[in-house]
């Protein structure tokens, strides 16, 4: 789905500037991204099958919520949207924990040029919370222990998306420390 987005400078600020994302990832212009990482404290993560019409990295796993944050949205309200579109699930804004802002430049064959900064969150839930996929962005939700998880990425399973090992072990750590921090 094309929406306006918020064009960024290369530091991550804001331009002034609003263009479709097609456009953004055409012309190779930077903007921002939510990445929200769902956990729980018996020490699982949901991962998320991206759907198989995603013009990058189709039926590949990756992180349980992502998307483009619309243009006048904060990291915050993106991240909102973003869990209620993707897995119907309402979120507390006062609950994310952002962890990083992660800068991203590649151009993919298919002409996508992702320049972006994501900000990263993590979400605290329950594993018995009821979550529905959007059948047009998700394949699939899956739950992973936290050994699981680093095994695949340790690993480098081919159905994980390539390139993230060190987001991959960013995320093993912080939810390992808050896991430890509420044993």
């Amino acid at each position: 789905m094309d929406e306006l987005i918020d064009i960024l400078d290369s530091k991550g600020k804001h331009t002034g500037k609003i263009e479709l994302k097609s456009y953004a990832h055409h012309m190779g212009l930077f903007h921002a991204t939510a990445h929200i990482w769902f956990y729980t404290l018996n020490g699982k993560v949901l991962m998320q099958q991206r759907g198989k019409h995603k013009d990058i990295f189709p039926l590949k796993w990756d992180v349980s919520v992502a998307g483009h944050i619309g243009a006048g949205e904060s990291p915050e309200l993106g991240a909102f949207r973003e869990a209620e579109e993707e897995i119907g699930l309402t979120i507390d804004t006062d609950k994310l924990e952002k962890i990083a802002v992660l800068k991203k430049d590649i151009k993919y064959p298919n002409g996508i040029w992702d320049r972006e900064f994501a900000h990263v969150f993590l979400y605290c839930i329950d594993e018995d919370t009821p979550l529905t996929k959007q059948d047009s962005e998700v394949e699939a939700l899956q739950w992973l222990t936290i050994a699981e998880f680093s095994s695949w990425v340790s690993k480098k399973h081919p159905d994980l998306i390539p390139y993230s090992d060190e987001r991959y072990q960013m995320i093993i750590k912080e939810i390992k420390s808050r896991i430890k921090a509420t044993s």
